[in-house]
């Protein structure tokens, strides 16, 4: 599933490419205003469709832009997880044998900051609390936790529909400093894996 949401956001950005040189041009011509606000989500949302590791993954971004190149965004995210975050993509993602006995709840409200370069080249960074309910294979609770992320992106903003909606595919690097809470049984599991993960953006939006 993961290597077709990566499939899916690839064909967007090649679509969103062959527009944007037509929007820029529609832009000018009406003197369109930039838009303060937007709400959006991302399409990992698919991920939801992985009969293997389903994530139950709900995302909710709200954003408000403080000068043209300056955003501060936050952000809800709530999502189970059952395998350790540090697994790479590859042959050992969601591999057998590799999951946590049991699995997770995240329950995790963001606050970012977004800074665009070069037209709609940006940086972003964010921090993200997580609040952890820990579960084992029986779905008995077993403890709760709490991990702090910082989460660094690199991408592009593609806009459509006369800057109303927006695409925006980004690469980035999560890496968690503080964990903290985590049972033993899910420990022994984890920590031959590093404490970051390289994961693709692929987030949406609506400016008002």
């Amino acid at each position: 599933m993961q290597k077709k949401i990566l499939w899916i956001g690839l064909v967007l950005i090649m679509t969103s490419v062959l527009q944007v040189n037509a929007q820029k041009s529609q832009d000018a011509k009406q003197g369109i205003t930039n838009r303060k606000w937007f709400i959006g989500s991302t399409l990992l949302l698919l991920g939801n469709f992985d009969d293997t590791n389903n994530p139950e993954y709900i995302q909710i971004n709200a954003g408000y832009r403080i000068t043209p190149k300056d955003v501060i965004q936050v952000r809800f995210k709530r999502s189970i997880y059952a395998w350790p975050l540090g697994i790479p993509f590859g042959p050992d993602f969601d591999a057998p044998g590799l999951n946590y006995p049991g699995h997770a709840r995240i329950l995790a409200p963001q606050i970012g900051y977004q800074r665009f370069w070069w037209k709609g080249l940006y940086t972003s960074v964010y921090v993200l609390n997580a609040f952890e309910k820990y579960r084992d294979e029986s779905k008995k609770k077993i403890g709760n936790g709490f991990t702090l992320y910082t989460d660094f992106y690199l991408g592009y903003q593609f806009k459509f529909f006369n800057d109303r909606f927006f695409f925006e595919p980004a690469i980035g690097i999560s890496y968690w400093p503080i964990r903290t809470g985590v049972p033993d049984s899910f420990k022994a599991v984890e920590q031959r894996w590093s404490n970051y993960f390289i994961q693709p953006g692929l987030d949406f939006g609506f400016k008002f």
